[in-house]
C-alpha cells in the first residue's frame, strides 16, 4: 500500500487498484499549530462550513510526508503513514494484536507486580497487550484497603456502574440476588448477558481467601467457538444466528436483552460470546429448528465445561484479575465457608478504557 502522485492528484495504491484521494478529504487533515490544537489534537477550524470545491495546486512527496498546497492558500505536510492507515479502515493499535488461542494446557502466562508507578509504566503497556492476546491478566500485590479496586479501575478508564453498584462484594450471604453470592459451584459463564451493552471487562480483586475450594476457573470462548466452527459448522451456524432472551430480575429492576450465544461482526468473524444458561430463554421456533438448536447448545455447553478447555487456580489475597467479558467465561469451584473467609470485590470497565490507555502508552513510549 502506498501513496502516489499523478500530476496534482494524490492516489492510493493498495496493490490491486489505484484510486484518487479526494482533495477535500486531504484538506480536512491538514497538520500544524494553526490548524490543530497541540494538546487535544482537535481541529481549530470547522470543515463543515468550508467550500467543498477545493483542489490541489501542487503536491510533492518527501521523507515520508505529503507536502501539499491547496487553492484556498493553505499549505501543509501530512504524514503518509497516517493517510495509509486510514485507508485500512481499522484500528491498527488494537486489531494488530493477534488473539492467542488457549486451553487447559496453558502454562507460565506472565503475572504482573503492582507498584505506585505501574499504571503509567512500560510494563502496563505490556500488560494490556497480553490482555488482548489472552483475554485475561493477573496482577499481584494490589492493595486491598478502602475499595482499592475502584482506584485501580479509574486509573485505566472509568468504572461502569450497574444495579450492583459501582463495585460489588463477592462473598456468601443470606437471600442473595445472584448465585455468585453463595458457596455453590459456578459453571463457566459470562457476566451480565442481559444488559445492552454488556459490560466489556470484569475486574475481580481478591481481598481474603482462606478456603481450600473456591478455585477460579477460566475458559477461552474464542478458542472453543473457533474449534466448534471447524468441527461442527451446522451447530456453529445456528448458535450464531438465533437470538435468545437473557433476563435478570431484582427487587427494583428487570433487565432484558436478546443476543446470539456466538455473536459475529460484520465480516462474520468472532466478536462476542454470551453464555449464562440460568438466565437465557430460547424463543418459540419450529420443532425441527429447536431440535437442532438444543443439540447445538448442549454441544457448546459440553465444550465450555470440558476439563480440556478449563484452567483452574486459586486467587490469593492482593491478586487482581482482569477479564474480557466478551471472550472469557469464568466460574468457581464450590467451597466450605466453615474453612474460613473468601472475599472478592468486583467491578466493570469498558473497552474504551483499555484501548485508550494502550494508545496513550504507545504514544508515550513511542512504541
Amino acid at each position: 500500500m502506498k501513496i502516489e502522485l499523478s500530476e496534482n492528484k494524490v492516489m492510493f495504491n493498495n496493490g490491486r487498484s489505484i484510486q484518487e484521494i479526494h482533495p477535500f478529504w486531504l484538506r480536512e487533515r491538514v497538520d500544524g499549530e494553526e490548524f490543530l490544537d497541540k494538546g487535544t489534537q482537535q481541529r481549530l477550524f470547522d470543515p463543515s462550513t468550508m467550500n467543498s470545491e477545493v483542489f490541489i495546486k501542487k503536491a510533492t512527496i518527501s521523507n515520508g510526508f505529503l507536502e501539499i498546497n491547496f487553492n484556498d492558500g493553505v499549505s501543509s505536510k501530512i504524514n503518509i503513514d497516517k493517510i495509509a492507515s486510514e485507508f485500512l479502515n481499522k484500528d491498527t493499535v488494537i486489531k494488530s494484536i493477534e488473539k492467542i488461542k488457549w486451553d487447559s494446557s496453558l502454562k507460565n502466562i506472565k503475572n504482573y507486580n503492582y507498584n505506585e508507578s505501574f499504571i503509567e509504566s512500560r510494563e502496563m503497556h505490556d500488560l494490556l497487550v497480553s490482555f488482548y492476546k489472552y483475554g485475561f491478566v493477573i496482577i499481584k500485590n494490589v492493595p486491598t484497603e478502602n475499595n482499592y479496586i475502584i482506584n485501580f479501575a479509574n486509573s485505566i478508564g472509568s468504572v461502569r456502574r450497574t444495579n450492583f453498584g459501582e463495585h460489588f462484594n463477592v462473598r456468601s450471604k443470606s437471600n442473595p440476588n445472584d448465585l455468585a453470592y453463595t458457596t455453590l459451584h459456578l459453571s463457566p459463564h459470562t457476566d451480565n448477558p442481559y444488559r445492552n451493552p454488556v459490560p466489556c471487562i470484569q475486574i475481580l480483586h481478591c481481598i481474603e481467601n482462606e478456603v481450600k475450594g473456591g478455585l477460579s476457573t477460566l475458559v477461552d470462548g474464542y478458542t472453543v467457538t473457533e474449534n466448534l466452527k471447524k468441527e461442527d459448522p451446522e451447530s456453529y451456524k445456528i448458535l450464531s444466528e438465533i437470538k435468545v432472551r437473557f433476563k435478570f430480575t431484582d427487587k427494583n429492576v428487570v433487565l432484558e436483552d436478546w443476543s446470539e450465544l456466538i455473536h459475529l461482526d460484520e465480516n462474520k468473524e468472532f466478536k462476542q460470546v454470551r453464555f449464562s444458561p440460568r438466565l437465557d430463554y430460547v424463543p418459540m421456533l419450529e420443532k425441527n429448528k429447536l431440535d437442532l438448536y438444543y443439540k447445538a447448545r448442549k454441544k457448546l455447553s459440553d465444550l465450555y465445561n470440558s476439563k480440556k478447555n478449563i484452567i483452574e487456580f486459586k486467587l490469593e489475597p492482593k491478586d487482581l484479575m482482569m477479564m474480557d467479558n466478551y471472550r472469557i467465561l469464568h466460574g468457581r469451584t464450590k467451597f466450605d465457608p466453615k474453612e474460613g473467609k473468601r472475599f472478592l470485590q468486583g467491578c466493570y470497565i469498558d473497552f474504551d478504557s483499555t484501548e485508550g490507555k494502550l494508545r496513550h502508552l504507545k504514544r508515550k513510549f513511542a512504541i
